[in-house]
């Protein structure tokens, strides 16, 4: 088993909260975690066809079986067990005696702030960070090998081919859990979407053009996004509201979990296509973010990163946001790091006008440095320390 970071945070509330709740995308470890972390507790998995009628018929006579503790994965396959727990968990002193699992995010967060609130820690395990694939051992030689293979944790533990597994968890996706959270009558052109999503990573998400492409009500687009953030395979990247009195641009960025997901989309069949592929940069960029993204996740925190850009196309990749302290980082693709990458950071520290300028440079290089531009140091942090970017 790959040590995931989040167990530690997980084990710390345990101690505190009498339910726990582990949400993120399917076949991204949450079971492996759980059962290992939590031995002692029984494991039931409601997508069991036997459990999930029982549950849904009686779910006091159910819950009664658990009263001395339980795993329920997949949870929001019965919803109506919610309201149940919540008289339990209200009679018992004790802690971490219930762990939760799903992998819808906005059905789930929705019961739990109905029924469960202040009685249960809500965490997000997302796939693999680059962290925990370099303890591993696990990281690729260059970052076109690391975009291409992805973060699902079944490919490093299984040894599986990215072109055999990520066709088979997309169809697996829309098949089951699309139908599961909405009654989509026309599967090809959700899937069509799906695949125009994938080659709008890092752009603007713009619901009116998506619908014209194809055919589609631009409300049926909404619907179709939120879907696609509730199962946790894309994610949308807001503009940070700091204008320095200049006009900003409004819509959210587009980008996914796990980038070998999107060159499957892509049709991508080897990472030597990806090394010329018009995508690479914003596959980077993609990387480097949903990276950032999973780092504040691990640690039990809600990501505090947003992207700059104002109407004259001035754009600052993230600015992460800590306490109104503002960090402007730039994201580039190329492996040699050359002055040009910040002239972005130098433009945001002008008009933000701090006493000592802030940013940093993420690149495709193996190595991080730093660089003396215009008097002023920017480091350019190498993809392979992504942790010194928020240092």
């Amino acid at each position: 088993m790959i040590k995931r970071i989040l167990e530690h945070k997980i084990r710390n509330l345990a101690r505190k909260f009498p339910a726990l709740a582990i949400m993120g995308p399917r076949q991204s470890g949450k079971t492996t975690l759980v059962r290992t972390t939590f031995p002692a507790l029984s494991y039931i998995s409601l997508e069991n066809p036997d459990h999930r009628l029982y549950a849904q018929s009686d779910p006091r006579g159910f819950l009664e079986q658990y009263r001395d503790g339980a795993i329920f994965d997949e949870i929001q396959k019965v919803p109506e067990l919610f309201s149940y727990l919540q008289q339990i968990l209200d009679e018992t002193p004790l802690k971490g005696h219930f762990i939760l699992t799903g992998s819808q995010n906005f059905l789930l967060h929705e019961k739990i702030s109905q029924t469960l609130a202040g009685r249960v820690a809500m965490l997000k395990l997302l796939p693999l960070s680059m962290e925990e694939i370099q303890s591993a051992h696990l990281s690729s030689f260059s970052v076109e090998a690391q975009m291409f293979r992805g973060f699902y944790p079944r490919i490093y533990a299984e040894n599986l081919s990215p072109t055999d597994w990520y066709p088979s968890y997309i169809q697996s996706y829309v098949e089951r859990d699309v139908r599961d959270m909405k009654n989509i009558g026309d599967i090809t052109a959700f899937q069509k979407f799906l695949k125009l999503c994938a080659g709008q990573v890092g752009q603007l998400l713009n619901l009116s053009a998506l619908g014209i492409e194809l055919g589609i009500s631009h409300n049926t687009i909404k619907s179709w996004i939120s879907i696609l953030e509730a199962s946790f395979i894309i994610f949308l990247l807001q503009p940070h509201h700091k204008n320095f009195r200049k006009r900003l641009i409004k819509m959210p960025k587009l980008y996914f979990w796990d980038t070998g997901l999107v060159c499957s989309l892509l049709n991508l069949q080897n990472e030597n296509q990806l090394s010329t592929h018009y995508s690479k940069g914003s596959l980077f960029e993609n990387f480097v973010v949903s990276e950032l993204m999973k780092n504040a996740y691990n640690q039990g925190k809600d990501p505090a990163l947003f992207f700059w850009r104002d109407a004259a196309g001035h754009e600052v990749d993230i600015i992460m946001d800590e306490g109104g302290e503002l960090t402007p980082i730039e994201i580039k693709s190329g492996v040699t790091a050359h002055q040009d990458f910040t002239a972005n950071l130098r433009y945001w520290n002008h008009l933000a006008k701090l006493s000592k300028p802030r940013g940093a440079v993420v690149y495709a290089g193996n190595k991080s440095q730093k660089r003396i531009v215009s008097a002023t140091n920017f480091p350019f942090v190498s993809w392979k320390e992504l942790e010194l970017a928020t240092r």
